[in-house]
């Protein structure tokens, strides 16, 4: 059997090492058979990204915007057909899958008018009848590697700015996701976006992750992105680190929340269970430890407990599901096991069923076909401390840790100590405590009175420590990883000017202050 392995100038190539695209929620349901692109495949995409470059960096940026405009449109026009297919391959609930398809339509519409602002600067010189200036310049072949929980969203994020920018993009969408990474391949072509411009290699981040990585020792590739794990991104690191590069990396979090004993209790349980079980908990911004004042932490557990019962979990389709399957069945195993491995006997789970949920051990209010689907329940951890595996361990499914605090100091120190720093949020209603975990939690992003997760098109997002090596994405900041800036000097005066030795500067007369 046959089946796309890469988009390569508009062209599809067929491989011969296979791997389904799989509806989680319905294991029966197979959207589409893929390949695993071969190195010499992402070489190949890579060559031709680096010829589209040439005609692609000299087309104007608002030109490559208003193609970005065209993209827009079409998104926009399908967005209902798109949030399905998102829903149907990875398991997002529908609404939460509609949201993903509106952010890279918001994505678009920013960066539309960034293709007439990637301003340089006119700058004085020290010298007569010279000009000095600087111009952003594009990088060349972008290589990304993204990840299936944002199927649609995150890779608008890498992709948009860099297109705009004149970058020219080879991507590795996960292998989770490949049938609406492909669509997104499409719906760029139908944009006006120059085959030759984007390539796309399908597989596994084993195989052909690793194998478009290792080009950037070949002088391939001009720039990485990667969004994934910790551990990943390290080793992409390492790689881009020796050949003088800077990735732009998205990693994990164990991301705090943090509830002072002033917090209203009800808009702390639905922060914390939309942060916690939405997506079900597949974020990279999901809630990982929550920080609770001693003062108030036996009410706050039982109110969590009681609204626990009333969230919805099953068929993602279900406009009034909270959330739905694992994305895959690894990421299933992967939660089954942490919930053996990292919960330990001084621990306590105080949701009422842990582990997976089949047809005979299921929620009262539980929809679809549990046996078909690779659906959890609820996890909640007690009695952690900062010592434990389980508390700086990105656990990436539904499961949070509960651990209490007597004063701010101690909540600052907790919320720091995972060594991750994505996502943070506080609860209070005191201005002095709220300025102060704002200014002394490490997080790249931090809420107050709000949830660890949400993200807006025009916002700088990305994480420190762990959780990333600085970069952003979103907003004008992300520009910056796009581009490279050139200064020109232009000497008009006819000699040899020498800076800093022909400068002729004005010395001060002698003066002395009289009394």
């Amino acid at each position: 059997m046959n089946a796309v392995s890469s988009i390569i100038s508009g062209k599809r190539t067929i491989g011969t090492d296979l791997f389904p695209s799989i509806n989680p929620a319905n294991k029966e349901d197979t959207l589409a058979i893929f390949a695993n692109a071969s190195k010499e495949e992402c070489r190949e995409a890579c060559h031709e990204a680096k010829k589209g470059w040439e005609n692609w960096k000299k087309t104007p940026a608002p030109i490559r915007a208003g193609i970005i405009a065209n993209f827009a449109k079409l998104i926009e026009k399908n967005k209902e057909p798109l949030a399905q297919i998102l829903t149907r391959e990875m398991g997002k609930p529908i609404k939460e899958a509609r949201g993903d398809i509106q952010e890279a339509i918001d994505t678009c519409y920013f960066f539309i008018s960034e293709g007439r602002r990637l301003y340089g600067q006119t700058v004085p010189s020290e010298m007569h009848n010279k000009e000095l200036y600087t111009y952003r310049r594009p990088l060349g072949v972008f290589a990304c590697i993204t990840a299936g929980n944002f199927p649609f969203a995150v890779p608008s994020w890498y992709f948009i700015p860099a297109l705009v920018c004149g970058n020219v993009c080879v991507w590795k969408p996960s292998e989770d996701t490949p049938y609406l990474s492909m669509i997104f391949a499409e719906m760029l072509y139908a944009a006006g976006v120059p085959k030759n411009v984007f390539h796309v290699v399908f597989g596994s981040g084993a195989k052909t992750g690793a194998a478009l990585v290792s080009l950037v020792d070949e002088g391939l590739i001009d720039k990485i992105g990667f969004t994934g794990s910790t551990e990943v991104g390290k080793q992409i690191g390492e790689i881009c680190g020796r050949n003088l590069q800077t990735p732009c990396l998205e990693l994990g979090g164990k991301n705090p929340m943090v509830v002072m004993p002033d917090a209203d209790l009800d808009l702390v349980v639905n922060g914390a269970l939309w942060a916690g079980f939405g997506t079900a908990g597949q974020r990279c911004t999901s809630l990982g430890n929550l920080i609770v004042h001693k003062s108030i932490k036996e009410t706050l557990t039982k109110k969590l407990l009681d609204k626990i019962t009333s969230i919805q979990i099953g068929n993602p389709l279900n406009e009034n599901i909270f959330y739905g399957p694992m994305i895959s069945e690894k990421f299933l195993k992967k939660h089954l096991d942490n919930l053996e491995n990292l919960v330990k006997p001084h621990h306590k789970l105080i949701t009422t069923k842990n582990g997976r949920i089949t047809d005979t051990v299921k929620p009262d209010n539980f929809s679809g076909n549990a046996n078909l689907g690779y659906y959890a329940f609820p996890s909640i951890v007690d009695n952690v401390s900062s010592d434990d595996a389980i508390f700086s361990t990105e656990t990436f499914g539904p499961i949070f840790n509960i651990l209490t605090f007597s004063d701010l100091d101690e909540a600052i120190y907790f919320a720091n100590k995972s060594g991750y720093g994505l996502s943070s949020a506080i609860y209070t209603n005191n201005i002095q405590a709220a300025y102060r975990y704002r200014t002394e939690i490490s997080a790249g992003m931090t809420s107050i009175n709000n949830s660890t997760t949400g993200a807006e098109a025009h916002l700088p997002f990305g994480g420190n420590g762990k959780s990333g090596n600085g970069s952003r994405q979103s907003g004008i900041w992300v520009v910056d990883q796009f581009t490279k800036w050139q200064s020109v000097n232009w000497d008009m005066s006819g000699t040899l000017q020498l800076a800093q030795m022909d400068t002729h500067y004005i010395n001060p007369t002698d003066y002395t202050v009289k009394i």
